[in-house]
């Protein structure tokens, strides 16, 4: 199998911006290293910042010191920063000539009609206007063009730029990414459940009881006041990450792994779900949020949301799904949990009913951040004379098993970016149909309620999954 891409060459705007810093250029270098670039390519950064070809250089050297463990030297080096070039410019309808002139310098350097990739690493407002841009510099031949989350902020403005990106590009040339659908757990669960007798047939609603999909984050809003604020949690994070993360959990199988089948499948999910509404919803700020820079003062933007969503098919009706992400919480995670029901039998009394609350259901966890893996935890008879029950795991991890880590998202989605592999990408018909979703709670938002920084999110979380609990990262 070929995993070498064709020719290409790399524009990235927002090429001196955080994205670029700590997700792009890092697994770019990876990629680099492992042999997984075209055999000839070329990146140009560029924003309307003041940026030269030697402090290009030096941005990308220090990102890869940072984000990949240890600072790039020798050749690899060599030839990666020789192929770093930076254009500063906005880019935009009526200025279009210095992005225009370096894209087609560089393709003549490469050898003549090269594959073209142009990553947005820039804040939704900017989408429609580079879009329209490479219409106006002619650029979109050949091209694919790949757009960060969130796409659009709201049914109609999604309506608007899917309109506007197929008007300018085929739809084979739209790359929209959600980075968690690169990450390998997720991608494994499809080879877990189709690949394994023992999991599919209790993949359904009348083995599992609850699933959750938790991403506290310990980080705060960082310099993104000013962005966020457009955003908030739910566009941020659960219209996006948190919701692709649902379709691959509850879909069905696939005929075939390849992108329509897969994605087909995602949309069945989507229509299915039920509209979320505002008493299944908990929104949350963590107190200092108002002071950060950017920010207004008298802000009602939610850093925190919790919610309750159901899946209304065959599989799935009456299992909640559990959705949880929030800023500045007591710890970052990244798992999904599906938690079992409890079994009718009376074999062992005390474990059904109230006595059992101490306990844990058994369930199976998936790691999709950090140490990413799979944990099923069960209870177990407990070494000893007495026939006393206990919680026990059984633990996957790709360091252990395989001896060496996953690959990362970023270098995932990149490399089929380049291949021309939109398996792993989303969709504009499921996209709008997530917006469909949550247009009742952006159009009457519950109330916030403000938590502590370190915390686990306001008590009402509690109390929307209650009586089952959430499981905390100790567990």
């Amino acid at each position: 199998m070929n995993l070498v891409p064709p020719d290409t060459l790399i524009v990235m705007f927002g090429g001196n911006g955080d994205l670029s810093r700590r997700k792009l250029i890092p697994a770019l270098w990876r990629l680099h290293q492992e042999g997984l670039l075209p055999g000839n390519w070329r990146i140009i950064g560029n924003s309307r910042n003041e940026f030269s070809d030697e402090a290009f250089d030096t941005f990308a050297k220090e990102a890869i010191t940072e984000f990949c463990g240890l600072e790039p030297d020798g050749e690899a080096w060599d030839v990666f920063a020789d192929r770093l070039s930076y254009v500063s410019e906005e880019f935009t309808p009526d200025n279009t000539d210095a992005v225009r002139d370096a894209v087609l310098a560089a393709e003549r350097d490469l050898g003549g009609e090269v594959c073209r990739l142009f990553y947005l690493a820039v804040p939704p407002p900017a989408f429609p206007i580079i879009t329209e841009a490479l219409h106006a510099a002619k650029l979109t031949q050949r091209a694919r063009v790949v757009y960060e989350k969130p796409f659009g902020l709201d049914q109609d403005s999604f309506k608007e730029l899917n309109q506007l990106s197929h008007r300018v590009l085929d739809d084979e040339q739209i790359y929209t990414i959600d980075h968690f659908l690169g990450k390998e757990t997720l991608q494994n669960v499809l080879a877990m459940r189709f690949a394994n007798g023992m999991f599919e047939p209790v993949w359904n609603r009348s083995h599992i009881d609850h699933v959750q999909i938790d991403v506290p984050e310990e980080l705060g809003i960082g310099t993104r006041g000013s962005f966020y604020e457009r955003t908030g949690a739910l566009r941020d994070m659960v219209v996006t990450h948190l919701f692709q993360v649902l379709g691959v959990i509850a879909m069905e199988p696939p005929y075939a792994f390849d992108a329509k089948p897969l994605l087909d499948e995602k949309l069945k999910v989507f229509e299915s779900m039920l509209p979320l509404r505002g008493a299944d919803t908990v929104r949350g700020q963590f107190d200092g949020y108002r002071e950060v820079d950017g920010v207004a003062s008298d802000s009602q933007t939610e850093t925190f949301v919790a919610a309750r969503v159901y899946v209304d098919n065959w599989r799935w009706a009456g299992v909640p799904f559990y959705l949880r992400t929030g800023k500045r919480m007591a710890d970052s995670r990244q798992s999904v949990t599906l938690a079992f029901r409890e079994p009718p039998s009376g074999l062992f009394p005390g474990l059904n009913g109230e006595e059992r609350d101490g306990l844990p259901n058994d369930h199976l966890t998936l790691e999709l951040g950090g140490q990413e893996g799979m944990q099923i935890t069960f209870l177990a008879k407990k070494p000893g004379p007495a026939l006393e029950l206990t919680p026990a795991t059984m633990t996957f991890a790709y360091e252990s098993s395989f001896g060496s880590e996953a690959i990362g998202p970023y270098e995932r989605l990149l490399h089929d970016a380049l291949m021309g592999d939109r398996t792993l990408f989303t969709r504009a018909d499921g996209i709008e149909r997530t917006w469909e979703i949550v247009a009742d709670v952006l159009a009457s938002p519950p109330a916030l309620e403000p938590y502590a920084q370190d915390s686990w999110g306001p008590t009402a979380s509690d109390e929307l999954i209650a009586p089952r609990r959430w499981h905390l990262p100790e567990e």
